[in-house]
């Protein structure tokens, strides 16, 4: 894939600048209006015209752009992969890296990121707007701002953040925990089962406690490989039997998300139960998620979830449902055994669960 790469000038003035390096794939940021009043892409390569407060930023930026800006309801797994290889390839150049991405499916990109590079010791900040950049009461600018200067925070000369964050609205999240929870307000992102990590207002307060602290003595590894013969089935009320085996009996199913309700309780007729014990019995991984953005699958805590575990459900406890997606796919496509990759489902692998 080629890449359209921009350095844009800094103040001057600074003995030592920081380097962050902004990878612009797409989304509403990156509108404007044209003269009919429609919004449409504009070359963000130009963002100087729009936000010409980056070049009083003491820090040194570079952008890259990916070749086709794409809207985020399009994002796929090759959409990870090219990021993950652009963050690898240029790890060691940069001090951070902010990524401008669609709300929609900003929280599956940054759990993908978030398993793809482990090892990571630097901050890799998604961000975006609802309110595309080339409108009056755009958040874009706010937004894409406190980015950098989060991801150009250090103290001792180490970076302060050392993960896959998403900022919008003030608040800085776990990007493995969070979720968009709202689409027509500008605090579209939250994060119910982890602590927020920074807020920012006059100052950015960080919540220190909560960052990730890796000690950085591992050379980063990019994992690229996922397997998407997999699901996600919400549970509702009135759920037929033959729309259960549909689904279990996709070609080549390999794994089934099930959001189900409250901390993880399905119906008790016994086709339920039968269902699901014969898909675990002919191989395909079956994670149970629930269907609130806060609190943990807890399977027994009643009757009607008692059944789950005995049958060799995984409980995903209190992970999301585009990280535990991301998860799945990700080890699914390690090629290890199912018990290998039931055992890496049941306990964290990035701070995404408890």
């Amino acid at each position: 894939m080629n890449y359209e790469i921009v350095k844009i000038r800094s103040s001057q003035g600074v003995s030592k600048q920081c380097a962050i390096l902004i990878i612009y794939t797409g989304g509403t940021i990156g509108m404007s209006q044209d003269a009919s009043g429609s919004l449409v892409p504009f070359n963000f390569m130009k963002v100087l015209d729009h936000i010409p407060e980056l070049s009083k930023i003491e820090v040194e930026l570079t952008m890259i752009s990916f070749p086709k800006p794409i809207d985020s309801s399009n994002v796929n797994i090759g959409d990870w992969q090219a990021l993950g290889h652009i963050i690898y390839e240029n790890y060691d150049q940069y001090d951070g890296f902010v990524i401008l991405h669609g709300t929609d499916t900003m929280a599956y990109s940054a759990s993908a990121l978030s398993f793809m590079l482990e090892g990571l010791a630097k901050p890799i900040i998604f961000t975006g707007a609802q309110i595309p950049i080339g409108m009056l009461r755009s958040d874009a600018r706010e937004n894409l701002i406190t980015a950098i200067e989060i991801a150009a925070n250090q103290r001792n000369g180490c970076p302060l953040i050392k993960e896959v964050c998403i900022y919008f609205n003030q608040g800085l999240f776990r990007g493995n925990r969070s979720q968009k929870m709202r689409s027509s307000t500008f605090a579209a992102f939250d994060s119910q089962n982890y602590p927020i990590l920074a807020v920012s207002g006059i100052d950015i307060n960080y919540n220190e406690t909560a960052l990730a602290k890796p000690n950085g003595l591992a050379p980063l590894r990019l994992h690229k490989d996922f397997d998407d013969n997999v699901a996600i089935l919400k549970i509702f009320p009135g759920i037929t039997q033959a729309l259960f085996i549909s689904i279990l009996g996709i070609k080549n199913l390999k794994g089934l998300i099930i959001e189900t309700f409250g901390s993880g309780n399905i119906p008790n007729e016994a086709w339920f139960i039968e269902c699901l014990k014969k898909a675990v019995e002919n191989q395909i991984i079956i994670l149970n998620v629930s269907q609130c953005s806060g609190g943990d699958v807890i399977h027994g805590r009643y009757k009607t979830s008692k059944k789950l575990s005995e049958i060799g459900i995984i409980s995903g406890g209190n992970i999301t449902t585009e990280s535990a997606l991301v998860k799945l796919m990700l080890l699914l496509g390690t090629k290890k055994s199912n018990e290998m990759v039931k055992n890496s489902l049941k306990s964290p692998m990035n701070g995404e669960m408890d």
